[in-house]
């Protein structure tokens, strides 16, 4: 089959890069030169975990390019995935479409025989029927399809994901366009995978739904975990306890500062308009929105309970800024609320971060960078582990707490035993639900 992937973002790139090594031919577009011209030479804008690698192997076998120009890719192309961006609109909430219709209306004035059309962006309900309508503005003669393809792709984990996914959804609205899509999937289907066919609505909703509960969960062990904190229990213990119920399951129960990143943030504020719109509001998602932000704020008081109530003049390490581990995403991490917050107060703040340097430099100001967690630590006051990269999980805490003033620790992600952390010689140690 032959693609044509419009965008080269996180989504796009990291499908694009999939789909050829199913053995299809893909065009990858962008309208930026700069990236474009970086991924001829084998360069990944960024981070995923062997990205680089999967997208040189298919270049060299020739399955796999990259172009500025829509209309060649989209020339006598198979299926046309849309995979631009769609973030949150300034001022309401609502999923910014100006990319996704812009990229609908090119792609429109490309085709040149039959093709699916396929939405892989995040897109509120109703928006594949727009798309649409603006291809046929642009071609009313145009023989094509609509499909909605929404992705699950956890970053740091994308290739797996996409290679072995506990689903594929295809919103589809004909036979033709469902013999299309099933072709592109083929090999996940031999291999008995499920691929779930729905109309277009119903596989918008679930993209919306699923990340929605995936942050309900979140919201919740941290709910639960304030609540430890105040009885004395073990938030740890609890999130393994009910974890361990099949109808329950362990994943997304770990207690810390709050949910950040591409999808989440962005995907439940789009739910709540929705369901304000429409009547129907789901109270639920608005408040683990409200609830996820004062997280955020609780995570700075840890901090400042440390130093006693203030960080003026103290010296704080941080450890991680990205929203997760094996990421260089910077999008809506919960370092940008509590590392500013500290900044503010009057703190010295200290960062280290294996991949957030690049994005991290324009949305931390006033913060130095540094490579090493024990050079950081070094005369430092607090140190606080804020993203649970593998690099911070097994750091020798004596060598660490006897270069530091008083040494503190905030361990927000939980990745210490108040035990381990005082027998280095730690004089406070602060966790979260613990």
């Amino acid at each position: 089959m032959k693609i044509a992937m419009i965008g080269t973002g996180y989504v796009g790139l990291v499908s694009g890069v999939c789909f050829s090594d199913f053995g299809h031919d893909v065009i990858c577009v962008d309208k930026d030169p700069r990236k474009v011209e970086m991924l001829k030479r084998g360069e990944v804008p960024i981070y995923e975990p062997g990205l680089d690698q999967l997208m040189a192997k298919n270049v060299a076998a020739g399955r796999l390019s990259f172009t500025l120009d829509l209309k060649a890719a989209v020339d006598g192309a198979d299926a046309v995935f849309i995979a631009v961006g769609t973030p949150t609109r300034r001022g309401d909430g609502h999923a910014d479409l100006t990319y996704v219709m812009a990229a609908a209306e090119e792609i429109g004035r490309a085709l040149t025989g039959y093709t699916v059309v396929v939405t892989k962006s995040t897109v509120p309900v109703g928006t594949n029927a727009a798309v649409r309508d603006a291809v046929l503005r642009a071609a009313p003669k145009a023989d094509f399809d609509v499909a909605s393809n929404p992705e699950f792709l956890r970053e740091g984990a994308a290739i797996d994901d996409f290679m072995r996914p506990d689903r594929v959804v295809v919103g589809v609205t004909s036979d033709r366009a469902r013999e299309v899509m099933g072709e592109i999937y083929r090999p996940l289907f031999l291999r008995d995978f499920p691929i779930l066919y729905t109309d277009l609505e119903t596989a918008e909703m679930i993209k919306y739904a699923a990340n929605a509960f995936l942050a309900t969960k979140i919201t919740f062990i941290n709910e639960i975990a304030r609540l430890c904190e105040k009885v004395g229990a073990d938030v740890k213990q609890v999130s393994k306890g009910i974890g361990l119920d099949g109808r329950i399951g362990n994943k997304f129960l770990h207690a810390g500062p709050g949910y950040g990143g591409s999808c989440f943030p962005k995907d439940t504020q789009a739910l709540a308009r929705m369901g304000q719109e429409h009547a129907a509001p789901i109270q639920i998602v608005e408040t683990v929105i409200k609830v996820n932000e004062e997280v955020k704020r609780r995570m700075v008081e840890k901090v400042l309970d440390l130093c006693g109530g203030s960080v003026n003049g103290k010296t704080i390490a941080v450890l991680g800024v990205t929203f997760k581990p094996n990421t260089d995403d910077m999008r809506d991490a919960p370092s940008l609320t509590i590392v500013p917050a500290l900044v503010g107060g009057g703190a010295k703040v200290r960062v280290v971060d294996p991949q957030g340097r690049r994005e991290g430099e324009h949305l931390l100001p006033g913060v130095t960078w540094m490579e090493d967690p024990y050079a950081a630590t070094q005369g430092a006051d607090v140190v606080v582990l804020l993203t649970e990269w593998n690099e911070f999980r097994g750091l020798d805490l004596a060598r660490m707490a006897k270069g530091m003033e008083a040494p503190r620790m905030a361990d927000l992600r939980n990745i210490y035993s108040a035990k381990d952390v005082e027998k280095a010689g730690f004089v406070a140690y602060s966790a979260v639900g613990r």
